[in-house]
């Protein structure tokens, strides 16, 4: 019992952590709300180390690779591995709510209020949204936790150039080393903090969040939640003893607490950055490949964004009276699930974007954007964790694909 509390302390803290959060959250609202200042302190310390962070690992990665054959590789797996695990995990959604459809039922005069309240949002087209999530205008705005993925690609290309340099570049390089270094120890010294400050930003949520599981609403969180379930326990170990056989699968249940726990109190998948990467390292997946898969993870492979995109999708359809099961509805469904989870979820500064390109796609009224707003709002926690965890087993996966052999655990200790 002794050893167990000694390798796995940092998790019971963590988790100590949240369930005093929830218990303050769920029978002390009022109070829950005061400490939302305390969970944004500890959030707001981790986006701004997670910017440096980012830019080091990704220059780093391609800049001491073996060869651009190599990275070429390691995204093209990776990029195909968050493209058939999205579409597995919207698929399920959409099995189970041909099973079981929550909104079957629903009082609509529930949605009416939220309805009449009109979103003036402004429209893009489709190609502006990709310029404008892949680039921006302005070299600092590459430094905004918005604009992660306009900070990978170029750390991509900062990094090929200093591979392409070579010698000259070499003080380069290893100054960015040693401000990676620092960044990584400024993390761990700020991860002490991690259970006040995940327990008061979890109670807050739950305390905010109470009001709006009514109805249907209640009933399509149940749902997300025991799909979500099913894909945590069963379809991730599936993808973890693809990427490394029984002891792959045995180490990742031994490293996937802390990183479960980090994006269940924080609701972000860039918030669970550094955790996911430690992760990996424990597992035993190269430094440029969980590098790649993390950065990159965080921004476009929404496993559970997805999914809740599927339930939005089948609220819309419900509301309108679209049937469910037929060939074109289950494209439909399928399609904006994945739309949410791949494409919206890396839009900077996106807000209602994910909805407003839904109800666009199926030429539904604008009024309805609230409504499926809200599905966003209460399956944020738990879609976070699904996020945050099928990063960690696309890792081991591109890992296995890439180098074509199964691998042992490394030695650092779980805690």
């Amino acid at each position: 019992m002794m050893k167990f509390i000694k390798n796995y302390q940092s998790s019971l803290k963590l988790l100590a952590g949240i369930a005093i959060g929830a218990i303050i959250g769920i029978f002390f609202s009022d109070f829950a709300l005061l400490l939302e200042p305390l969970g944004r302190l500890f959030l707001n310390v981790v986006f701004v180390l997670i910017v440096p962070l980012v830019f080091c690992n990704m220059t780093l990665a391609v800049a001491n690779n073996q060869g651009l054959d190599r990275i070429k590789k390691i995204l093209r797996f990776t990029l195909v591995s968050f493209l058939l695990t999205t579409l597995t995990a919207v698929v399920l959604m959409y099995l189970a709510t041909l099973i079981y459809n929550p909104f079957e039922t629903i009082d609509t005069g529930q949605f009416t209020e939220l309805m009449d309240q009109t979103l003036n949002a402004d429209s893009q087209s489709l190609a502006m949204v990709i310029v404008d999530t892949l680039t921006v205008s302005n070299f600092l705005d590459l430094f905004d936790k918005s604009h992660l993925l306009s900070l990978i690609l170029f750390s991509l290309f900062f990094g090929l150039t200093i591979s392409s340099v070579g010698e000259k570049a070499v003080p380069l390089t290893r100054v960015i080393t040693s401000v990676n270094h620092v960044i990584m120890k400024m993390i761990t010294l700020v991860m002490r903090f991690a259970p006040v400050g995940l327990g008061s930003y979890f109670a807050y949520t739950l305390g905010n969040l109470g009001s709006k599981i009514l109805g249907g609403y209640f009933k399509s969180l149940i749902l997300f939640v025991i799909v979500c379930v099913i894909y945590y326990v069963f379809i991730l170990s599936i993808y973890a003893y693809i990427g490394g056989g029984t002891s792959g699968l045995k180490c990742y249940w031994k490293n996937i607490f802390n990183p479960s726990l980090q994006a269940l109190g924080t609701s972000s998948s860039a918030a669970c950055i550094p955790v996911n990467l430690t992760a990996l390292e424990r597992i035993g997946v190269p430094e440029d490949i969980r590098e790649t898969v993390i950065s990159l993870g965080a921004n476009i492979h929404k496993d559970g964004s997805a999914m809740s995109g599927v339930l939005q999708v089948v609220l819309l359809f419900t509301l309108f009276n679209r049937e469910l099961d037929t060939p074109l509805a289950a494209l439909c469904i399928i399609g904006g699930g994945f739309l949410v989870g791949v494409v919206m979820g890396s839009i900077p500064s996106g807000g209602f974007t994910a909805e407003v390109l839904l109800v666009s796609l199926f030429g539904f009224p604008v009024e309805v954007i609230p409504v499926l707003a809200v599905i966003t709002t209460i399956t944020d926690m738990t879609a976070t964790v699904i996020n945050s965890t099928s990063n960690i087993t696309c890792g081991m996966m591109v890992r296995r694909a890439v180098e074509k052999t199964y691998y042992k655990q490394t030695q650092l200790p779980v805690k």
